[in-house]
């Protein structure tokens, strides 16, 4: 009896120690953004937490969903995208901070599908059918900072985008219009992407941008003719390539004071008029390859910061001496360390070494061979 005791006793103890056969979930990978990692969100939403005192996980209440059916939930991340779901779930707990919807077959967005969502951060809607938000659809979002919502079948900006908000990106879409006030109460952004869609220069409103202080604007793929106006003043960098914009003219650039970069590549171009680069004087970098130009755009020795310029793929035909560098020493505050030239009809064996005395180093310049 006393061994049979002992070997019960051994029993229970070896089932109460054995490891479970069942691993924990491990989620991986989900979160595909073309700019931003999964790691740095999530890192930058940790601190925001850690700064409010909030960085501990909420103890959830009885009976409260964890996750809606068919998706993924892990640390305030729900991850719902490649369901078919055509519309948004419900019960998405209210501690939420990343919702991913991408991939999906929504077509709405409805006045109270983000109700209570007032933690979120970042939502994704991207490659949805989307072509309706209701005006009061982000009214809840009172702290989202990052919206994606490319491609998709939106005709106009949404209304009532969150005052948070610091980065919009909403190319490939269908979206030809810019009212004025569309980006009202958003003072402060660092980035708006809405390249590829068909938006004529008469398709900005005069205010669209009014109040608007952003960093960052691409107009790519669209179908502009010229540079648009009135962007806002304080961008850094501005993208229009890949439009068909054929000419710049002397006040296209005047309110741009602020721009490192400047991207007008794959373009009609012909002209840059005399005088319009200079209202630049801060300007980095400079993309005119894939244009028509003949030459090679005035005003270039004068424009102090100027390091990177590309020119490939033009009918410049002709290099002078002062193209790029002005006469004389201590003018230009920092040397060129890119400058593309290859592709064009011009002889590297007729252009002067002087013309590039302002280039950090040989290697910087590049000519290759023309070819017809």
């Amino acid at each position: 009896m006393l061994l049979l005791r002992s070997s019960l006793l051994l029993l229970c103890l070896f089932q109460l120690h054995a490891p479970s056969s069942a691993l924990p979930f491990e989620q991986r990978g989900f979160w595909d953004f073309s700019l931003d990692s999964m790691e740095n969100i999530g890192k930058m939403a940790m601190m925001n937490d850690e700064e409010e005192g909030s960085a501990m996980e909420p103890t959830p209440s009885p009976g409260m969903p964890m996750c809606p059916f068919g998706c993924h939930c892990q640390r305030k991340v729900v991850q719902c995208s490649d369901l078919g779901l055509t519309e948004v779930p419900r019960n998405i707990p209210p501690d939420t901070r990343f919702l991913d919807l991408q991939n999906n077959q929504i077509s709405e967005l409805r006045e109270n599908d983000f109700k209570g969502l007032t933690d979120l951060y970042a939502l994704s809607v991207r490659n949805n059918i989307i072509s309706k938000v209701h005006p009061r659809a982000f009214v809840p979002l009172k702290r989202m900072q990052k919206l994606y919502f490319s491609k998709n079948l939106l005709s106009t900006i949404p209304k009532n985008l969150p005052a948070s908000l610091i980065e919009l990106r909403i190319h490939e879409n269908r979206i030809r219009k810019v009212g004025a006030g569309s980006f009202s109460g958003l003072t402060n952004m660092n980035c708006i992407e809405m390249g590829a869609n068909p938006i004529q220069n008469s398709g900005f409103e005069p205010g669209a941008f009014k109040g608007l202080r952003l960093n960052f604007l691409r107009l790519s793929e669209a179908k502009l003719t010229g540079v648009p106006k009135d962007l806002p003043d304080s961008l850094h960098e501005l993208h229009l390539d890949h439009n068909q914009i054929q000419a710049v003219e002397l006040e296209d650039l005047s309110r741009y004071k602020n721009l490192y970069r400047l991207g007008l590549g794959f373009n009609n171009i012909r002209n840059i008029e005399n005088g319009s680069l200079s209202y630049l004087p801060m300007l980095r970098e400079l993309h005119l390859e894939n244009n028509r130009l003949t030459r090679i755009p005035q005003g270039l020795p004068s424009m102090k910061y100027l390091q990177v310029v590309y020119l490939h793929s033009n009918s410049i035909n002709h290099v002078d001496v002062d193209d790029f560098c002005p006469r004389g020493f201590g003018m230009k505050r920092t040397f060129y360390n890119g400058i593309s030239l290859f592709d064009n009809p011009v002889n590297y064996w007729d252009v002067q070494p002087a013309t590039f005395r302002c280039v950090n180093d040989r290697y910087a310049i590049q000519f290759g061979n023309y070819k017809k």
